[in-house]
C-alpha cells in the first residue's frame, strides 16, 4: 500500500518516538555501526556515511547489523524502540561507488538518506520508491531550493561554525529564509552540542537538531584518543575553516593540521573543480583520517564518555531547558 503521508506527517511521527529532537551527524570515517546503534538505542536517528564502509560489498554487512541490533532492542524493548537510522550519500559525479550504494540502501529499505554536494533526481527516486525519506545538506537558499524541486523531503542547512564541510552563513538566516517558502521538515546544524541548543533549534523553526563534533569524543566512535582528546580538549578558537582538503570550504582542527606540519593560519586555496570524493584512494581517506573535521561547538564537550552517556545528558539538558522557559 503506497504512503501517500506528506514528509512533514512522516517526520512528525518519527519525532513522537525521540525523547529529544537530535540526528547524529554522518561523520566520515568516524561513524560506523557500533556508533549509529548506540545513537538509535539512545533514542535519537543514528546515521553513517555509506563510504565509511570499506570495501563497498562491506555496506550490506553494516546494514544487517544496524538493522539486527536495532529489532532485537526493540524486541527486547517494545516501550522505548530505537529511533530509524539514516545513512549518506555523497552525490558527487566523482563517487563512483554511488550507484553500488544506493542499490543496497534500497535492497534494506534505509528508513532516511542523507545527500551531500549534489542533488540528483534518480537518487531521491529510489529511496521514494519503498517510502524512505530524503534529506539534503545545503549551505545557503539556492542549494535548498535546488534540493527541493529535485524531490528532496527534507532540508539540512548546515550553518557556520559546523563541522566539515560547511557553509557561512548564520542559523538565523537560514532558518528564516527557509521558513518563508518551505514548511517541510528541517534539521539544523552547525555547533549544536548541548540539549539548550536543540530547543533553540526548534525555536527558530528546526524541527530537529544536527549534532557530529560532539559524537567523535565517544567510547563507539571509531577514531583514535588523540582524535577524540583534541575534541575534548579544544574550543571555538580552534577551528579553520579551509577549502584546501578536498576542495570544498569546511571546518577542521587546528592541532591536526599543526601535528601535520603545516601552517594552519597560512593554507594555499584549493582548486574546487579538483574535489574527488573516490574514498578508494588513499590519499583522500589518509586527508580525513590525518586532518580532524570539527566545529566550534566543541567548546562544550568535557569528556569522552558513551554515545548513549551523552544523549542522556542532552536529554536532561532539553529539559531543564524548557522548565527554565516556562518559569
Amino acid at each position: 500500500m503506497t504512503d501517500t503521508r506528506s514528509a512533514r506527517e512522516k517526520f512528525a511521527e518519527i519525532k513522537k518516538r525521540l525523547p529529544i529532537p537530535v540526528v547524529g551527524s554522518p561523520l566520515f570515517i568516524v561513524s560506523n555501526p557500533k556508533l549509529v546503534i548506540a545513537q538509535c538505542k539512545a533514542g535519537i536517528i543514528g546515521s553513517f556515511p555509506a563510504l565509511n564502509a570499506r570495501p563497498k560489498e562491506a555496506l550490506d554487512e553494516w546494514l544487517t547489523e544496524i538493522k539486527t541490533a536495532l529489532a532485537e532492542h526493540d524486541a527486547a524493548n517494545p516501550d522505548q524502540p530505537a529511533a530509524p537510522f539514516a545513512v549518506n550519500q555523497i552525490v558527487h559525479r566523482s563517487n563512483d561507488r554511488l550507484m553500488h550504494d544506493m542499490e543496497v540502501c534500497v535492497k534494506h529499505e534505509v528508513p532516511i538518506v542523507i545527500t551531500s554536494l549534489g542533488a540528483r533526481e534518480e537518487v531521491n527516486e529510489a529511496v521514494h520508491s519503498y517510502g524512505g525519506l530524503v534529506f539534503h545538506d545545503v549551505i545557503d537558499i539556492n542549494f535548498a531550493k535546488k534540493a527541493i524541486e529535485k524531490g528532496a523531503d527534507g532540508l539540512i542547512p548546515v550553518a557556520a561554525g559546523a563541522g566539515g564541510h560547511a557553509g557561512t552563513m548564520s542559523p538565523f538566516a537560514l532558518m528564516q529564509e527557509i521558513r518563508e517558502w518551505f514548511d517541510g521538515p528541517v534539521w539544523l546544524s552547525g555547533c549544536i552540542a548541548r540539549g539548550e541548543s536543540v530547543l533553540a533549534a526548534e525555536a527558530m523553526g528546526a524541527d530537529a537538531g544536527y549534532i557530529g563534533s560532539a559524537f567523535i569524543a565517544t567510547h563507539e566512535a571509531n577514531a583514535h584518543e588523540g582524535y577524540k582528546t583534541g575534541i575534548v580538549d579544544g574550543a571555538m578558537k580552534d577551528i579553520v575553516y579551509t577549502n584546501y582538503f578536498s576542495g570544498v570550504h569546511g571546518n577542521y582542527h587546528k592541532g591536526s593540521i599543526e601535528a601535520a606540519g603545516m601552517d594552519p593560519d597560512n593554507l594555499p586555496v584549493a582548486d574546487p573543480t579538483k574535489m574527488n570524493f573516490n574514498t578508494e584512494q588513499e590519499t583522500t581517506a589518509k586527508a580525513w583520517k590525518d586532518i580532524w573535521g570539527a566545529g566550534q561547538g566543541i567548546g562544550a564537550v568535557d569528556k569522552v564518555q558513551g554515545a548513549g552517556d551523552y544523549v542522556a545528558d542532552l536529554v536532561e539538558q532539553y529539559q531543564a531547558a524548557k522548565k527554565r522557559l516556562v518559569g
